[in-house]
């Protein structure tokens, strides 16, 4: 395998990966929270669960199903954070999950012509590659957001690496 395969595999591999991760940890938050806390805001300027959700389902559509995978943008951004209710903790993650399995599909399939080239995407211009940076970057802050919310309702660790020594050093 030549060089450029494989800096596109490694790509592909930890954004997946990236992915991944964020799912876990978000369905790790969600496990102990209640369906009214899913929509609950911590004040009128900040988001709800549900709409974070609901904007990640946006956003991973908009920039990795659509654009990357050169499909119609069928967003509609404002419903998105104006959603109160009416998707139990179940459909959002489900809604999650089905939008990110598409989304690593077309990760997965795009070829090294899609992944340089440069396209317009709500306003910005983005490589391929930088299309799958900024999915797998905006999604790991939200699940931060969301995980910061949990652990505050809850007043507790989630535990996202239970059983891991985190301070072995590097090699």
């Amino acid at each position: 395998m030549d060089k450029e395969a494989q800096l596109v595999e490694e790509l592909v591999k930890n954004a997946l990966y990236r992915m991944d991760e964020s799912s876990r940890m978000i369905k790790k938050s969600l496990d102990d929270i209640s369906e009214e806390e899913v929509w609950q805001k911590p004040n009128d300027s900040l988001n709800s669960i549900a709409n974070l959700i609901l904007h990640l389902c946006g956003n991973i559509s908009q920039y990795v199903i659509s654009s990357l995978g050169e499909t119609e943008d069928k967003r509609n951004r404002d419903v998105e954070f104006s959603a109160t209710g009416g998707l139990t903790k179940d459909e959002l993650l489900k809604k999650l999950d089905d939008v990110v399995d598409t989304a690593k599909r077309v990760i997965f399939d795009a070829t090294p012509s899609q992944l340089v080239k440069i396209r317009s995407v709500q306003g910005f211009s983005f490589s391929g590659v930088g299309i799958i940076l900024h999915a797998v970057e905006h999604y790991s802050y939200h699940t931060g957001q969301i995980a910061f919310w949990v652990k505050h309702l809850k007043n507790t660790d989630l535990g996202f690496y239970d059983g891991m020594d985190l301070n072995v050093k590097n090699k």
